[in-house]
């Protein structure tokens, strides 16, 4: 009989060891699920998220730059809501770009046909040159 159980138990923990080694087989064959944080999609949401905030950075450096440059006040709330605007627009449609585009020409084409007509005037109020 001590034979017997001897050869029970050697049974025994080699049928524990089989069960462990068909967990792992099974464990190896269902794929793991794949976490939030990888994949094509995450990808995309970081390089979006990195673009834009690149842009971000680059469009503040150039207006101060330009502000710098020319001089200009601080732009206001109302100036900021449009510039993004028509930014928009022009960015996203080749019609925007053209009608935006061309509206901006014009602009600028009135601008310095006015400054031709209207002599320059100084800060103080008074026309330059004649002191």
């Amino acid at each position: 009989m001590a034979g017997a159980g001897k050869g029970g138990s050697k049974a025994g923990t080699q049928g524990a060891r089989l069960a462990r080694v068909r967990a792992g087989l099974r464990k190896a064959r269902e794929p793991e699920p794949d976490s939030a944080a990888s994949g094509p999609v995450a990808n995309i949401i970081l390089a979006d998220i990195a673009l834009r905030g690149g842009t971000m950075l680059l469009r503040t450096a150039v207006n101060r730059g330009v502000q710098a440059i020319g001089g200009a006040a601080k732009p206001r709330f109302g100036q900021k809501l449009v510039t993004t605007t028509l930014a928009k627009v022009a960015t996203r449609s080749v019609p925007g770009a053209i009608v935006i585009g061309g509206g901006l020409l014009a602009k600028t084409l009135y601008d310095r046909a006015r400054s031709r007509k209207k002599p320059v005037t100084n800060s103080n109020g008074g026309e330059d040159g004649g002191e």
